[in-house]
């Protein structure tokens, strides 16, 4: 049913009772239809205030809970613009404008015609009701009011209303919103967005080649196709973590605007990248085949992207430039996404290019693993190495981590990415050890996406068996929110590794939870300290309370402590006096290739 859903109301100085912007449910509701109507919003024009809380009264009684009212009749139109309720109650007879100069005025607007009005009125005269249906009341109450058929009317016409509203606003085939409504809601967010001065888009996905597949199909069941089409995109609607949704105004919505074609509103933009996220995540859902009577079925989209204001002002304007973008996709080549706007779209296209040829560095084996070492402090031997991934790029020279790390978990590269440093790492282990070189364990970084998929423990040791490596050579390193999004399944994840023998760690510790009540509930070895904190010690007499705390309390939990980012003899000295374990940063060594480290450090020590 479609219902607006509206906040608390506050009741203003001239009796009108206000509230924000009405934003529309995002999708058909269920056949419980009956039992929420309640949760209309009920409009009560009277030029009597008591009549109104009379009424009022009888309503809140069964349960509505939603009003706007006036007994000012020459505010009425305003109000009705401005809180689209779902039904009007009407006086006839009112000074100044009358509930027929109303009913006049609704009829001439096209987007106030369709709300239902039920007119109140004492006369008895079958003219006056004639006049007024001729106008466009939908139902009559006689003054004065009675409570169970005032109830029974109000929920016959809201019924009505839900059921000409379905007709009128959903496709019958995937049960979405239709292009009429998704007009609606994008006028009420580009309102929303000139009012509050913030950004919002449209994405434009236009089904490749689908007519071919309705062709090979047959309508049945390349109509079963477009309804698990827009399954997939409604759940990429509604979990991903980019889409912002507005507190007071139009939510983010899916509609079919056509046979292949839909439209994804979204009212609260805060920066292009977000709609990139989406766009791809749309992408890369799409792509995965379907499955449709005992066949598998592969099909990908266009999007075309137009981001509001920038793009348009008016619904139709920012519709059709979202439209222009997806069939210059189309003409490109097909399968990805294009915004209108040319300076955002060199930018994301920029970040998809460097994106597919990261895919291809990763499939040819082109990333690299340097090494850092870790320092035992009281020994100054080597205790270890953190591999990080390098990305020797044959035309842009070393592209930065903090470019491509970003980049690989937007794209959904970061899973393969990590299991290509776990790969490598392992295979190097392998070298080194066969080499009679010493080194205590290799320190690998585990990402939230990696950590999420259930089969940490088990694809790793599916890695140490191909590759002969032992797990007990490594430790991963996971940060504090990672370890805390879930944190009865990640237990089980870290005990799976502790069993196969794999040392764990948290890192960039200080910078997140830090709470002892958390601390003991998992199987960890070591905290690694920031290095944003290592950076404020200035000398070896500072009090530096955080780095003592945090060591304090990582030896009572009996774990070991790593200081990352160690750069002056004065913060060793430091990290020394307060029993500190280990450290690495470049006061020791930057990080360098597998033959520098074992040129510099390992033969060195072995000799």
């Amino acid at each position: 049913m479609n219902i607006p859903k509206l906040e608390h109301l506050a009741r203003s100085n001239s009796g009108v009772q206000h509230e924000a912007p009405a934003a529309h449910v995002a999708g058909p509701q269920s056949k419980e239809d009956s039992t929420n109507l309640v949760e209309a919003v009920v409009m009560m024009v009277d030029d009597e205030p008591l009549n109104i809380e009379v009424i009022q009264v009888h309503l809140e009684e069964a349960g509505y809970t939603k009003f706007c009212s006036t007994s000012e009749p020459m505010e009425a139109l305003g109000l009705i613009v401005e809180h689209r309720p779902d039904v009007l109650l009407l006086d006839l007879m009112m000074p100044g404008m009358s509930g027929y100069e109303i009913l006049a005025q609704l009829a001439a607007e096209n987007l106030l015609k369709d709300v239902p009005a039920i007119v109140l009125t004492s006369s008895r005269d079958s003219a006056t009701k004639l006049k007024a249906l001729e106008l466009g009341a939908t139902d009559f109450l006689a003054k004065p009011v009675d409570p169970s058929e005032l109830l029974l009317r109000l929920r016959n016409t809201l019924a009505a209303k839900a059921y000409r509203d379905r007709l009128a606003n959903y496709d019958l085939l995937t049960g979405l919103p239709n292009r009429h409504t998704f007009m609606d809601r994008l006028d009420w967010a580009l309102r929303h967005s000139g009012r509050y001065r913030h950004n919002g888009a449209v994405l434009h996905v236009g089904l490749d080649e689908f007519k071919q597949v309705n062709e090979a199909l047959g309508p049945a069941l390349a109509d079963t196709m477009l309804q698990r089409v827009a399954q997939r995109l409604e759940n990429c609607l509604r979990t991903t973590d980019t889409v912002v949704r507005l507190e007071d105004g139009p939510r983010p919505s899916l509609s079919r605007f056509s046979g292949d074609e839909f439209a994804i509103l979204l009212p609260l933009v805060r920066k292009s990248e977000d709609v990139v996220r989406v766009a791809q995540r749309i992408l890369g859902a799409i792509a995965e085949p379907f499955h449709v009577s005992e066949l598998e079925l592969a099909v990908t989209c266009s999007i075309g992207i137009a981001v509001f204001p920038d793009d348009g002002v008016k619904a139709d304007t920012v519709v059709k430039n979202a439209g222009a973008a997806m069939h210059h996709v189309k003409q490109l080549g097909k399968n990805t996404f294009q915004f209108y706007s040319s300076e955002l779209n060199a930018r994301a296209l920029q970040k998809l290019t460097l994106a597919n040829e990261l895919r291809k560095a990763l499939e040819r084996d082109e990333l690299r693993l340097y090494y850092q070492p870790k320092v035992d402090i009281r020994t100054d031997l080597i205790s270890g190495a953190e591999a990080l991934v390098r990305w020797p790029h044959s035309k842009r020279g070393w592209v930065p981590p903090d470019e491509f790390i970003p980049l690989a978990e937007d794209s959904g590269l970061i899973v393969p990415l990590g299991e290509w440093v776990m790969r490598a790492a392992c295979r190097q282990m392998k070298t080194w050890r066969s080499a009679g070189f010493t080194i205590p364990r290799i320190a690998v970084n585990v990402s939230s996406y990696q950590f999420k998929g259930g089969r940490l423990a088990e694809g790793f040791a599916e890695i140490l068996s191909e590759t002969g490596a032992q797990a007990h050579d490594f430790s991963f390193e996971l940060t504090e929110g990672v370890l805390m999004e879930n944190m009865h399944d990640n237990v089980q994840t870290l005990r799976e590794l502790k069993n196969i023998g794999v040392k764990l760690s948290i890192d960039d510790f200080g910078t997140g939870y830090s709470s002892l009540s958390y601390l003991h509930k998992f199987p960890i070895d070591e905290l690694k300290i920031d290095r944003s904190f290592i950076a404020e010690v200035k000398s070896a007499d500072d009090r530096a309370a955080i780095i003592t705390a945090i060591i304090a309390m990582a030896h009572s939990l009996g774990l070991s402590v790593v200081a990352e980012g160690v750069e002056t003899a004065p913060q060793l000295a430091f990290l020394k006096a307060q029993g500190c374990d280990e450290f690495q940063g470049y006061f020791k060594s930057k990080p360098v290739s597998a033959e520098e480290f074992a040129s510099r450090f390992l033969k060195h020590e072995q000799g």
